[in-house]
């Protein structure tokens, strides 16, 4: 066993392990035992939460993704390298880092067209997604080439949100936000206000986001959104919604050029549809139940319909705009917990509590 691996064979490798659906736990968690040659031994730093963990939590599964055994959450981390395989080239021992969770197999037809977030092998090696273990434990090994070193002006705070970045990047490439154009981007979660902050650093003439939270929707609207518009359940009527959005874009506006769709919820969807302009995209980012859609008005206006599965290629733009300073991401992270608190972070994500916006667990 090489010296990194000795070093931690006595240490405390606390973890979140979600046992089944409700069953959320704090235990200790097998150390590494091994590193492969294309490997990097990670420490863990700083990792978000989002509504994947949530649902996973709540409901024993996420879209295709079932909770079958004891697995480890987590999957937007930020780390410290403290072992690299011996093929390792890219890294080296103290580099922070921000990792990419999902691994393909780098052989299959998906894969060698470069398109590796559709390869079925990386949804069984998803860490953070069942029933891949994932980043909320101390120590964890990860393939090098999917760990992306941070600049020196980047924290690992930040570093926890480049794969939510990362998520964005890849939905405004997807959707090919550019100059010039009017978006709207449903829901204002993390996501929902780096959909808008990304869409802005790649041209977007307005931006306009949704969202049932207030706070969230303040918070947008002090980094720069261009219009809110507050959603009440009780009474929303995604139609009349779209026709308001409209009105507030300009007098003769024919609808947004690009909707981007981040809350999973089947009333939003149907609005990103009617209040896209014929000709326009939608883009759907969250992931709900399976919902009925408008899709007769879709097709007949030739509205594009886009899925977005995790990322491609996109870590490396969403680090510069980072690092660049054209996104200023430190404004979304409102709240911070000790791995050993992460239990009532989860409590605070699912309460909804106004201000809540971006949640990090760290070691």
């Amino acid at each position: 066993m090489m010296d990194s691996l000795k070093n931690i064979q006595n240490k405390d490798n606390l973890a979140l392990v979600l046992h089944q659906k409700d069953v959320l736990k704090l235990e200790q968690w097998p150390l590494p035992q091994q590193l492969a040659p294309n490997e990097c031994l990670l420490q863990a730093h700083s990792c978000g939460i989002c509504g994947t963990d949530v649902t996973l939590w709540k409901k024993g599964f996420v879209a295709d993704f079932v909770v079958k055994k004891p697995f480890v959450l987590g999957h937007e981390p930020s780390a410290v390298v403290i072992g690299v395989g011996s093929e390792v080239t890219n890294l080296k021992v103290g580099d922070r880092v921000a990792v990419e969770p999902a691994l393909p197999c780098l052989k299959c037809q998906f894969c060698r067209s470069g398109r590796y977030n559709l390869c079925p092998v990386s949804n069984l090696h998803s860490h953070g997604l069942p029933p891949a273990d994932g980043c909320l434990r101390r120590y964890y090994t990860h393939r090098s080439d999917f760990c992306y070193k941070l600049p020196e002006n980047v924290s690992c705070e930040e570093g926890a949100l480049v794969e939510a970045l990362a998520v964005v990047v890849h939905a405004c490439r997807r959707v090919r936000v550019g100059i010039g154009q009017n978006v709207l981007v449903c829901g204002a979660g993390p996501v929902g206000i780096m959909c808008f902050l990304v869409a802005k650093a790649f041209g977007a003439s307005k931006v306009y986001l949704t969202d049932i939270n207030e706070s969230r929707l303040k918070m947008a609207k002090q980094l720069g959104a261009d219009g809110v518009f507050v959603i009440n359940p009780k009474t929303f009527n995604d139609k009349e919604m779209a026709k308001t959005i409209r009105s507030a874009i300009g007098a003769n506006s024919l609808g947004v050029d690009i909707a981007i769709e981040c809350t999973g919820v089947e009333s939003s969807v149907c609005l990103a549809i009617h209040v896209t302009k014929s000709g326009g995209k939608v883009g759907i980012v969250g992931l709900g139940a399976d919902c009925k859609i408008p899709l007769s008005s879709a097709a007949m206006r030739e509205v594009d319909l886009i899925g977005v599965c995790r990322i491609k290629d996109d870590y490396e733009l969403a680090i510069q705009l980072i690092t660049s300073g054209k996104l200023n991401v430190k404004p979304l992270i409102t709240h911070t917990f000790n791995i050993k608190d992460s239990v009532k972070a989860f409590d605070l994500l699912k309460s909804g509590t106004e201000g809540v916006v971006k949640v990090l667990i760290q070691h």
